[in-house]
Order: C-alpha cells, then sequence, then structure tokens
C-alpha cells in the first residue's frame, strides 16, 4: 500500500482516537517534509564532512596573467626543483613551462585531496621528472585557530571578507577534519626535502589550503622564486606582506585584481646595500 508524508489522512467514521492524532501526526509530517528539503544541505554536510575534498575541481590558474608569468618561469628559470603546493589535477600552467626547459628540473607536487591525487598521478604517469605526493604540507598544530580566523576576518579587511565568516569557519573546520583523518602529524614539505635530500627548493608555488599559506612559507623561505596566489586572503596576504618587507627578496611580478591576487618573489643574488 502506497503512502505519502504529506498526505491527507482520513479515520474511518466515529474513531476519536484518529480525530485526536490527526491534526499532530499531519503537522508532524509536514514539518518533517519541510525540514528535509529545506535543510538537505546541511545534512548532506553533516553527514559528509569531507565532500569539498572529495571532488575534483577546475583549475584556477588558467589562460590569464599568473598563468603566463608561471609558464614562463617555469620556461627560463636555472633551477633544479619545482614545489607546487596545491596541484589538484594538474591542468595549471607548471607543467607546461616546465617541459621546454633546458635544465629539466624537478617537478614535486603535493596534493591533499585524495580523488584529486589520483587524476594527478594519472595525468603525470608518464613523466619521469614529476613526482606526485599525496600529503598535507604542514602538520594540523601549525593551522591557526578559529579565534584566530575570526581576529583575521574582524581587523584585517581583505576579499575574504566577501564570503560569511560562518563558511570561513566551516572552510577551517573541514581541513582540520580532512588533515585529521589523514595523518594530523604529517609534513609534507619536510617530507619531500628529506626524501630527495634538499636543502632549498628552486621555485615553489604556494596555493593550498586556505589556511595553511603562513606555515608553508615558514618551510620554503629561502627558495629562489616564491609565488603567491589568493594575497588578498589568510592564504598569502601575510606571505606577501613579509616577503614585501624582506630585503632579500624582491618583487617580480603583482596583481592584486587578478581573481584574489598574486604576486611572484624572486631571491636576490647579493642583498641589497644599505644607506649609512
Amino acid at each position: 500500500m502506497g503512502g505519502n508524508l504529506g498526505g491527507e489522512l482520513r479515520p474511518r467514521s466515529g474513531d476519536r482516537r484518529a480525530d485526536i492524532l490527526l491534526v499532530p501526526v499531519s503537522r508532524f509530517a509536514r514539518s518533517l517534509e519541510s525540514t528535509l528539503r529545506s535543510g538537505s544541505q546541511k545534512l548532506r554536510r553533516r553527514l559528509l564532512p569531507f565532500s569539498d575534498y572529495d571532488q575534483t575541481i577546475p583549475p584556477e590558474i588558467v589562460n590569464d596573467e599568473f598563468y603566463e608569468v608561471i609558464r614562463t618561469l617555469a620556461r627560463t628559470a636555472t633551477v633544479r626543483t619545482v614545489l607546487e603546493i596545491g596541484s589538484s589535477t594538474g591542468e595549471g600552467s607548471t607543467r607546461e613551462g616546465l617541459s621546454e626547459n633546458p635544465v629539466r628540473p624537478r617537478l614535486f607536487c603535493l596534493e591533499v585531496s585524495h580523488p584529486r591525487y589520483k587524476e594527478l598521478v594519472a595525468r603525470y604517469a608518464e613523466n619521469p621528472l614529476v613526482t606526485c605526493y599525496n600529503l598535507t604540507s604542514v602538520p594540523i598544530s601549525r593551522f591557526p585557530t578559529e579565534a584566530e580566523v575570526i581576529s583575521f576576518y574582524r581587523d584585517r579587511p581583505s576579499q575574504l571578507n566577501r564570503v560569511p565568516l560562518r563558511e570561513v569557519l566551516r572552510w577551517l573546520r573541514q581541513d582540520l577534519r580532512y588533515v585529521g583523518r589523514l595523518n594530523a602529524s604529517q609534513n609534507g614539505i619536510e617530507a619531500i626535502k628529506t626524501e630527495h635530500s634538499i636543502d632549498r627548493f628552486g621555485i615553489v608555488l604556494i596555493d593550498g589550503s586556505e589556511f595553511s599559506g603562513p606555515a608553508e612559507l615558514d618551510e620554503v623561505y629561502g627558495a629562489d622564486y616564491i609565488l603567491l596566489d589568493d594575497i588578498g586572503t589568510f592564504k598569502n596576504l601575510g606571505n606577501y606582506e613579509r616577503l614585501l618587507a624582506d630585503p632579500t627578496y624582491r618583487l617580480r611580478a603583482c596583481n592584486k585584481t587578478l581573481r584574489n591576487g598574486y604576486a611572484v618573489f624572486e631571491l636576490r643574488i647579493e642583498a641589497p646595500a644599505t644607506s649609512l
């Protein structure tokens, strides 16, 4: 026999118990149906807290100004190693430029999302100069606290303010859950350095989690070139200001209006002279 939660219940004539139950049951049914309908997104997030990372996403740095800057640098820079933090599925510009670099540098890709990592590995399967890692770049202990994120959101005007604070905090909690599910103590950058005996990288692109950028910069400081995406948000705003204030680095390219902004810094061969 079929049924409908929102349908009308018809009591038998003279059935006073049905008369008593009719109103509350039908109200409950309608309320339940409405709740399931309006709360489906929230319910999905509760049941599938890692869903954002369990999906592949299209590349963001593609066919724009930053794309061309990266491709040119990857093609011409005299470096031996390149680290890409947040490689996604590998459809961005780094791979194209490196294939034309006569030095033939090694490319190390870090991607925390397993579905994206699987596509990344498949894309580079025939390239012996590329090594992919399904690791978190820095340990969970290096991520900011909710209080720190809230303070940044309220005290530092940035592109992040275009997103409601509750959504930003959802991103943070999701990141912490996902990293914790993998291995909370992982340090992917350190692991790559150790495995390949790398003291410092040639080129580093920091474009991973919204919340791990500051800790990632600590791990790669001293690289010949440091490329920052999203310099207008928590991810790299502090990194941009830190490198801008460091006389050992010089700003090579920057556009604050392209998406959330980008910047490219180059390590100076000689420290600039100081005025007496």
